[in-house]
């Protein structure tokens, strides 16, 4: 296994990762384009985006968020072994995070559902202010 321009710590959990999901080197097909945007002439002259494609499963991965091919090999990598969580219904750290802002945003809402119920209907405040107005109206007539 290559090491990548990262640290340590990120290079062990790479290959921790590889090993959980029972990827190898040889199932991973890495081919390297010149990027495109930001960084000058720099990636106009090298071939820093890594196009990445997990044989077995036919999962490709392209990426050129750094100027650094070495740290782009990394966070393909990265990004391939997420995806191949996905399918296989692991949990992978952004799947995580996604389940955690859900649950989040359901509290909150049974939270503003609560807040504008009236006390004894059981109805939400601006529907009974509405069905309360239409009522007035007709007692004026």
């Amino acid at each position: 296994m290559p090491t990548f321009a990262v640290s340590m710590e990120k290079n062990r959990w790479l290959q921790e990762r590889m090993r959980e999901l029972a990827v190898t080197e040889t199932d991973l097909e890495e081919t390297f384009v010149r990027s495109s945007g930001a960084g000058g002439q720099h990636v106009n002259k090298t071939a820093t985006c890594v196009h990445l494609r997990h044989k077995a499963t036919g999962i490709e991965v392209k990426c050129m968020q750094d100027r650094s091919q070495s740290i782009n090999r990394f966070l393909a990598r990265r990004e391939l072994l997420e995806k191949l969580a996905i399918q296989r219904g692991l949990a992978s750290p952004k799947t995580a995070a996604a389940e955690k802002i859900r649950r989040q945003k359901a509290a909150k809402r049974r939270k503003t559902i609560k807040k504008y119920q009236q006390p004894n209907t059981g109805k939400r405040h601006e529907e009974a202010n509405m069905h309360g107005a239409s009522e007035r109206k007709d007692e004026a007539y």
